[in-house]
Protein backbone atom coordinates (compact mmCIF):
# COMPACT_ATOMS: atom_id res chain seq x y z
CA UNK A 1 0.00 0.00 0.00
CA UNK A 2 1.33 3.37 -0.80
CA UNK A 3 2.52 5.86 1.88
CA UNK A 4 2.37 8.79 -0.20
CA UNK A 5 0.47 12.20 0.93
CA UNK A 6 -2.87 12.58 -0.63
CA UNK A 7 -3.09 14.67 -3.91
CA UNK A 8 -2.99 18.21 -3.32
CA UNK A 9 -0.72 18.50 -0.33
CA UNK A 10 2.89 20.08 -0.25
CA UNK A 11 5.79 18.46 -0.15
CA UNK A 12 8.18 21.47 -0.89
CA UNK A 13 7.30 23.65 1.81
CA UNK A 14 10.34 25.03 3.66
CA UNK A 15 10.02 23.69 7.42
CA UNK A 16 10.41 25.58 10.44
CA UNK A 17 13.18 24.91 12.61
CA UNK A 18 13.37 26.06 16.64
CA UNK A 19 16.90 26.72 16.97
CA UNK A 20 17.11 28.00 20.45
CA UNK A 21 14.90 27.62 23.65
CA UNK A 22 15.09 29.36 26.90
CA UNK A 23 12.90 28.41 29.50
CA UNK A 24 12.48 29.99 32.99
CA UNK A 25 9.82 29.17 35.89
CA UNK A 26 8.09 27.16 33.62
CA UNK A 27 6.69 23.76 35.15
CA UNK A 28 9.12 22.18 36.61
CA UNK A 29 11.69 23.88 34.63
CA UNK A 30 13.61 26.49 36.81
CA UNK A 31 15.68 27.43 33.83
CA UNK A 32 16.56 25.58 30.70
CA UNK A 33 19.16 26.41 27.36
CA UNK A 34 19.24 24.53 24.67
CA UNK A 35 20.57 24.57 21.10
CA UNK A 36 18.28 21.85 18.75
CA UNK A 37 19.70 20.31 15.58
CA UNK A 38 17.62 21.29 12.13
CA UNK A 39 16.55 17.91 12.13
CA UNK A 40 15.20 17.64 15.82
CA UNK A 41 15.81 15.15 18.45
CA UNK A 42 14.65 11.97 20.94
CA UNK A 43 13.56 13.53 24.62
CA UNK A 44 14.00 10.29 26.35
CA UNK A 45 13.78 10.66 30.49
CA UNK A 46 11.49 8.31 33.20
CA UNK A 47 7.74 9.33 33.74
CA UNK A 48 7.80 12.58 35.95
CA UNK A 49 11.02 14.13 34.39
CA UNK A 50 9.69 16.82 32.28
CA UNK A 51 9.27 15.60 28.50
CA UNK A 52 5.63 16.63 28.62
CA UNK A 53 6.34 19.53 30.07
CA UNK A 54 9.55 20.33 27.32
CA UNK A 55 6.71 19.90 24.53
CA UNK A 56 4.10 21.60 26.19
CA UNK A 57 6.25 24.72 26.28
CA UNK A 58 7.38 24.51 22.93
CA UNK A 59 3.80 24.41 21.66
CA UNK A 60 2.47 27.32 23.55
CA UNK A 61 4.35 29.63 21.69
CA UNK A 62 2.12 28.44 18.69
CA UNK A 63 -1.33 29.05 20.73
CA UNK A 64 -0.44 30.51 23.91
CA UNK A 65 -1.95 28.11 25.95
CA UNK A 66 -1.26 24.42 27.48
CA UNK A 67 -2.32 21.64 24.93
CA UNK A 68 -3.26 20.18 28.20
CA UNK A 69 -5.87 22.60 29.17
CA UNK A 70 -4.21 23.27 31.97
CA UNK A 71 -4.39 27.24 33.20
CA UNK A 72 -1.35 29.31 32.58
CA UNK A 73 -1.49 30.47 36.53
CA UNK A 74 -0.33 26.27 37.01
CA UNK A 75 2.19 26.47 34.59
CA UNK A 76 4.46 28.69 36.47
CA UNK A 77 7.06 26.95 38.86
CA UNK A 78 6.17 26.46 42.15
CA UNK A 79 6.59 29.20 44.24
CA UNK A 80 7.37 31.62 41.27
CA UNK A 81 5.12 34.38 39.99
CA UNK A 82 6.23 34.54 36.26
CA UNK A 83 7.17 32.04 33.77
CA UNK A 84 9.06 33.16 30.44
CA UNK A 85 9.68 31.42 27.41
CA UNK A 86 11.60 32.19 24.68
CA UNK A 87 12.89 30.71 21.19
CA UNK A 88 14.69 31.57 17.96
CA UNK A 89 13.31 30.14 14.43
CA UNK A 90 14.71 30.08 11.57
CA UNK A 91 13.65 28.36 8.17
CA UNK A 92 10.30 29.68 6.72
CA UNK A 93 9.50 31.64 9.94
CA UNK A 94 8.76 35.61 9.09
CA UNK A 95 10.18 36.27 12.99
CA UNK A 96 13.17 34.91 14.29
CA UNK A 97 12.48 35.64 18.06
CA UNK A 98 9.38 34.38 19.77
CA UNK A 99 8.64 34.62 23.10
CA UNK A 100 5.69 34.61 25.77
CA UNK A 101 5.12 35.38 29.35
CA UNK A 102 2.26 34.89 32.28
CA UNK A 103 2.48 36.79 35.55
CA UNK A 104 0.29 35.30 37.84
CA UNK A 105 -0.15 38.80 39.76
CA UNK A 106 -2.41 40.40 37.82
CA UNK A 107 -2.53 37.72 35.22
CA UNK A 108 -0.87 39.27 32.39
CA UNK A 109 0.28 37.72 29.69
CA UNK A 110 2.74 39.26 27.09
CA UNK A 111 3.95 37.40 23.86
CA UNK A 112 6.76 39.21 21.92
CA UNK A 113 7.54 39.00 18.24
CA UNK A 114 11.11 40.04 16.87
CA UNK A 115 11.37 41.47 20.61
CA UNK A 116 8.38 43.85 20.53
CA UNK A 117 5.13 43.14 22.16
CA UNK A 118 2.09 42.21 20.23
CA UNK A 119 -1.24 44.46 21.08
CA UNK A 120 -2.96 41.55 20.51
CA UNK A 121 -1.95 37.68 21.26
CA UNK A 122 -4.68 36.30 18.60
CA UNK A 123 -2.24 38.27 16.27
CA UNK A 124 0.80 35.84 16.78
CA UNK A 125 -0.87 32.89 16.67
CA UNK A 126 0.59 30.28 14.36
CA UNK A 127 3.70 32.48 13.79
CA UNK A 128 5.78 29.53 15.05
CA UNK A 129 4.12 26.48 13.54
CA UNK A 130 3.74 23.23 15.09
CA UNK A 131 1.65 20.23 15.54
CA UNK A 132 1.46 18.33 18.92
CA UNK A 133 0.99 14.66 18.92
CA UNK A 134 -0.13 13.65 22.29
CA UNK A 135 -0.52 10.50 24.42
CA UNK A 136 -4.03 11.21 25.20
CA UNK A 137 -5.02 11.99 21.62
CA UNK A 138 -7.61 8.98 21.75
CA UNK A 139 -9.66 11.19 23.64
CA UNK A 140 -10.27 13.18 20.41
CA UNK A 141 -12.07 10.25 19.50
CA UNK A 142 -14.10 8.96 22.49
CA UNK A 143 -14.66 12.00 24.53
CA UNK A 144 -16.80 14.61 24.52
CA UNK A 145 -18.24 16.76 21.37
CA UNK A 146 -16.46 20.22 23.26
CA UNK A 147 -13.03 18.59 22.56
CA UNK A 148 -13.59 17.78 19.39
CA UNK A 149 -14.85 21.50 18.79
CA UNK A 150 -11.77 22.38 20.87
CA UNK A 151 -9.71 21.10 18.13
CA UNK A 152 -11.36 22.30 15.69
CA UNK A 153 -11.39 25.90 16.92
CA UNK A 154 -7.42 25.91 17.29
CA UNK A 155 -6.74 24.95 13.58
CA UNK A 156 -9.51 26.99 11.90
CA UNK A 157 -8.18 29.76 14.23
CA UNK A 158 -4.54 29.01 12.86
CA UNK A 159 -5.30 28.42 8.99
CA UNK A 160 -8.68 30.77 8.30
CA UNK A 161 -8.49 34.71 8.40
CA UNK A 162 -11.66 35.46 10.66
CA UNK A 163 -12.12 32.50 12.16
CA UNK A 164 -10.71 33.43 15.76
CA UNK A 165 -12.82 36.98 15.35
CA UNK A 166 -16.08 35.26 14.40
CA UNK A 167 -15.36 32.62 17.68
CA UNK A 168 -14.82 35.40 20.16
CA UNK A 169 -17.53 37.72 19.32
CA UNK A 170 -19.93 34.58 19.36
CA UNK A 171 -18.73 33.81 22.80
CA UNK A 172 -19.36 37.54 23.90
CA UNK A 173 -22.70 37.50 22.72
CA UNK A 174 -23.34 33.64 23.78
CA UNK A 175 -22.64 34.68 27.02
CA UNK A 176 -25.00 37.74 27.16
CA UNK A 177 -27.75 36.02 25.44
CA UNK A 178 -27.41 33.00 27.95
CA UNK A 179 -27.64 35.50 31.15
CA UNK A 180 -30.48 36.65 30.01
CA UNK A 181 -32.51 33.70 29.77
CA UNK A 182 -31.13 32.54 33.25
CA UNK A 183 -32.92 35.98 34.30
CA UNK A 184 -36.04 35.01 32.02
CA UNK A 185 -35.85 38.43 30.67
CA UNK A 186 -37.17 37.55 26.80
CA UNK A 187 -36.87 41.20 25.31
CA UNK A 188 -33.39 41.10 25.72
CA UNK A 189 -33.14 37.42 24.56
CA UNK A 190 -34.28 38.40 21.40
CA UNK A 191 -32.13 41.75 21.63
CA UNK A 192 -28.91 39.49 21.62
CA UNK A 193 -30.42 36.69 19.15
CA UNK A 194 -29.69 38.30 16.18
CA UNK A 195 -25.93 38.84 17.31
CA UNK A 196 -25.69 35.22 17.08
CA UNK A 197 -26.28 35.05 13.25
CA UNK A 198 -23.61 36.28 11.67
CA UNK A 199 -19.94 35.20 13.71
CA UNK A 200 -22.12 31.80 14.19
CA UNK A 201 -22.49 31.47 10.55
CA UNK A 202 -19.08 32.38 9.97
CA UNK A 203 -17.87 29.36 12.25
CA UNK A 204 -20.24 26.84 10.95
CA UNK A 205 -19.31 27.06 7.30
CA UNK A 206 -15.66 27.12 8.28
CA UNK A 207 -15.89 24.56 10.04
CA UNK A 208 -18.06 22.50 7.27
CA UNK A 209 -15.83 23.26 4.49
CA UNK A 210 -12.54 22.08 6.77
CA UNK A 211 -13.98 18.83 7.40
CA UNK A 212 -15.09 18.16 3.63
CA UNK A 213 -11.63 19.42 2.08
CA UNK A 214 -9.79 17.27 4.86
CA UNK A 215 -11.98 14.10 5.01
CA UNK A 216 -9.95 12.44 1.83
CA UNK A 217 -6.70 12.93 3.59
CA UNK A 218 -7.89 11.97 6.98
CA UNK A 219 -9.41 8.50 5.13
CA UNK A 220 -6.17 7.92 3.37
CA UNK A 221 -3.82 8.41 6.29
CA UNK A 222 -6.49 6.02 8.72
CA UNK A 223 -6.16 3.23 5.49
CA UNK A 224 -2.22 3.64 5.91
CA UNK A 225 -1.95 3.53 9.61
CA UNK A 226 -4.39 1.03 10.24
CA UNK A 227 -3.66 -1.78 6.68
CA UNK A 228 -6.95 -2.15 6.42
CA UNK A 229 -10.13 0.02 6.54
CA UNK A 230 -10.27 4.18 6.18
CA UNK A 231 -12.17 6.46 8.49
CA UNK A 232 -14.47 9.13 7.60
CA UNK A 233 -15.39 13.36 8.84
CA UNK A 234 -18.33 14.29 9.00
CA UNK A 235 -19.99 17.98 10.44
CA UNK A 236 -22.68 17.47 13.12
CA UNK A 237 -24.24 21.62 13.02
CA UNK A 238 -25.35 22.19 16.24
CA UNK A 239 -29.32 22.81 14.85
CA UNK A 240 -32.23 20.93 15.55
CA UNK A 241 -33.63 18.21 12.96
CA UNK A 242 -35.51 19.68 10.38
CA UNK A 243 -33.78 23.44 9.65
CA UNK A 244 -33.10 23.08 6.13
CA UNK A 245 -29.80 21.71 4.40
CA UNK A 246 -27.51 24.65 3.05
CA UNK A 247 -27.13 25.34 -0.72
CA UNK A 248 -24.04 26.90 -2.76
CA UNK A 249 -20.97 25.57 -0.68
CA UNK A 250 -18.33 24.61 -2.04
CA UNK A 251 -15.42 22.72 0.50
CA UNK A 252 -12.47 23.27 -2.07
CA UNK A 253 -12.53 26.94 -2.40
CA UNK A 254 -9.91 29.00 -0.54
CA UNK A 255 -13.20 31.03 1.14
CA UNK A 256 -16.33 30.56 2.36
CA UNK A 257 -18.55 31.46 -0.70
CA UNK A 258 -21.18 34.13 0.18
CA UNK A 259 -24.17 31.72 -1.11
CA UNK A 260 -22.35 29.43 2.13
CA UNK A 261 -22.73 32.17 4.65
CA UNK A 262 -26.15 33.34 4.06
CA UNK A 263 -27.09 29.96 4.10
CA UNK A 264 -26.08 29.25 7.18
CA UNK A 265 -26.99 32.37 8.98
CA UNK A 266 -30.46 31.53 7.79
CA UNK A 267 -29.91 28.03 9.48
CA UNK A 268 -28.88 29.31 12.46
CA UNK A 269 -31.76 31.85 12.38
CA UNK A 270 -34.59 29.40 11.94
CA UNK A 271 -32.68 26.82 14.82
CA UNK A 272 -32.77 30.01 17.68
CA UNK A 273 -36.10 31.11 16.69
CA UNK A 274 -37.87 27.17 16.75
CA UNK A 275 -35.40 26.68 20.33
CA UNK A 276 -36.33 30.07 21.43
CA UNK A 277 -39.05 28.36 24.26
CA UNK A 278 -36.75 25.97 24.95
CA UNK A 279 -34.23 28.02 25.55
CA UNK A 280 -36.28 29.86 27.85
CA UNK A 281 -37.35 27.25 29.60
CA UNK A 282 -33.62 25.58 30.36
CA UNK A 283 -31.69 29.14 30.53
CA UNK A 284 -29.39 28.78 28.13
CA UNK A 285 -28.88 28.68 24.23
CA UNK A 286 -29.11 25.05 23.27
CA UNK A 287 -28.75 25.96 19.27
CA UNK A 288 -25.67 26.75 17.63
CA UNK A 289 -22.20 25.98 16.99
CA UNK A 290 -21.20 25.86 20.17
CA UNK A 291 -23.42 22.58 20.15
CA UNK A 292 -21.41 21.50 17.21
CA UNK A 293 -19.76 17.81 16.75
CA UNK A 294 -16.95 16.37 14.80
CA UNK A 295 -18.58 12.61 13.85
CA UNK A 296 -15.47 10.02 12.88
CA UNK A 297 -16.73 6.86 11.38
CA UNK A 298 -14.99 3.72 10.36
CA UNK A 299 -15.39 3.24 7.08
CA UNK A 300 -17.56 -0.79 7.25
CA UNK A 301 -18.90 -0.74 3.73
CA UNK A 302 -17.63 1.26 1.02
CA UNK A 303 -21.68 2.76 0.21
CA UNK A 304 -22.87 1.98 4.09
CA UNK A 305 -22.56 4.84 7.14
CA UNK A 306 -19.78 3.40 8.71
CA UNK A 307 -19.79 2.81 12.66
CA UNK A 308 -19.49 5.87 15.07
CA UNK A 309 -16.00 5.40 16.72
CA UNK A 310 -17.01 7.07 19.21
CA UNK A 311 -19.27 4.45 20.55
CA UNK A 312 -17.75 1.27 18.78
CA UNK A 313 -14.24 2.01 18.09
CA UNK A 314 -11.52 0.06 19.75
CA UNK A 315 -8.26 1.65 21.33
CA UNK A 316 -6.07 0.79 18.53
CA UNK A 317 -9.16 2.42 15.90
CA UNK A 318 -9.52 5.78 18.39
CA UNK A 319 -5.88 6.12 18.74
CA UNK A 320 -5.12 5.66 14.94
CA UNK A 321 -7.59 8.11 14.22
CA UNK A 322 -6.54 10.38 16.34
CA UNK A 323 -3.51 10.00 14.37
CA UNK A 324 -5.19 10.61 11.39
CA UNK A 325 -6.37 13.71 12.65
CA UNK A 326 -3.16 15.32 13.69
CA UNK A 327 -1.65 14.51 10.17
CA UNK A 328 -4.58 16.73 8.33
CA UNK A 329 -4.19 19.09 10.52
CA UNK A 330 -0.63 19.36 9.78
CA UNK A 331 -1.38 19.07 6.40
CA UNK A 332 -3.73 22.29 7.29
CA UNK A 333 -1.00 24.13 8.29
CA UNK A 334 1.54 23.85 6.00
CA UNK A 335 -0.33 24.87 3.10
CA UNK A 336 -1.93 27.84 5.16
CA UNK A 337 1.32 28.87 6.17
CA UNK A 338 3.37 27.87 3.07
CA UNK A 339 5.98 25.77 5.10
CA UNK A 340 6.62 22.13 7.14
CA UNK A 341 5.32 22.32 11.03
CA UNK A 342 7.50 21.65 13.53
CA UNK A 343 6.04 18.45 14.65
CA UNK A 344 5.86 17.33 18.78
CA UNK A 345 5.11 13.81 19.09
CA UNK A 346 4.59 12.98 22.64
CA UNK A 347 5.17 9.44 23.77
CA UNK A 348 2.57 8.75 21.10
CA UNK A 349 4.03 4.93 19.80
CA UNK A 350 3.49 4.25 23.52
CA UNK A 351 0.13 2.28 22.58
CA UNK A 352 0.42 1.32 18.73
CA UNK A 353 1.61 -2.35 17.99
CA UNK A 354 5.13 -2.40 15.98
CA UNK A 355 3.15 -2.42 12.55
CA UNK A 356 0.97 0.53 13.37
CA UNK A 357 4.16 2.55 14.99
CA UNK A 358 5.67 1.36 11.36
CA UNK A 359 3.17 2.58 9.37
CA UNK A 360 3.21 5.94 11.40
CA UNK A 361 7.02 6.63 11.04
CA UNK A 362 6.53 6.25 7.40
CA UNK A 363 3.76 8.94 6.92
CA UNK A 364 5.82 11.23 8.80
CA UNK A 365 8.95 10.91 7.24
CA UNK A 366 7.36 10.26 3.23
CA UNK A 367 7.32 14.06 2.13
CA UNK A 368 7.19 15.63 5.44
CA UNK A 369 10.42 17.64 6.34
CA UNK A 370 9.63 19.42 9.01
CA UNK A 371 11.84 19.20 12.71
CA UNK A 372 10.42 16.22 14.90
CA UNK A 373 10.92 16.74 18.80
CA UNK A 374 10.10 12.68 19.62
CA UNK A 375 9.92 11.69 23.86
CA UNK A 376 10.29 8.29 25.06
CA UNK A 377 10.54 6.63 28.24
CA UNK A 378 13.71 4.46 27.37
CA UNK A 379 16.14 4.68 24.56
CA UNK A 380 14.17 2.23 22.43
CA UNK A 381 15.50 1.52 18.70
CA UNK A 382 13.56 4.03 16.34
CA UNK A 383 14.10 3.81 13.17
CA UNK A 384 13.25 7.44 12.49
CA UNK A 385 15.13 9.92 9.81
CA UNK A 386 17.28 6.87 9.38
CA UNK A 387 18.57 7.06 12.90
CA UNK A 388 19.54 10.64 12.39
CA UNK A 389 17.98 12.05 14.83
CA UNK A 390 19.96 13.50 17.65
CA UNK A 391 19.17 11.97 21.17
CA UNK A 392 18.99 13.81 24.30
CA UNK A 393 18.70 12.46 28.19
CA UNK A 394 15.94 14.72 30.41
CA UNK A 395 16.60 14.10 34.15
CA UNK A 396 15.17 16.24 37.27
CA UNK A 397 14.65 19.38 34.81
CA UNK A 398 18.01 19.07 33.17
CA UNK A 399 18.19 18.25 29.44
CA UNK A 400 21.86 17.29 27.86
CA UNK A 401 23.17 15.36 24.72
CA UNK A 402 23.17 11.52 24.87
CA UNK A 403 26.48 10.66 24.22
Amino acid sequence: MSTSAPTGASTEAAPSCLERLHLRDFRNFRELRCEFPKAGAIIIGPNGAGKTNLLEAIYYLEIFRSFRGAPDRDLVYFGEDVFRIEAELSGGCEHTGLAAAFQRTGRRKKVELGGLEVDRIGDALGAFGAVVFDLDDAGLVSGAPGRRRRFLDIVLSLVVPGYLADLQRYRAVLGQRNEALRAGRGEVVDAWTEGLVGPGAGLMAARDAWIGERTSGFRHYHEVISGGPGASLAYEPGLPSGVPEPTGEDPDADEVPAAAMDSWADRIRIGLAAGRQRDMRRGFTTVGPHRDDLVIRAVVEPEGPGRDLRAYGSGGQKRTAAIALRLVEADSLRDARGREPVYLLDDVFAELDQDRAERVFHLLEDGRSGQVFLTAPKPADMPFRDGGLARWKLREGVLVEDE
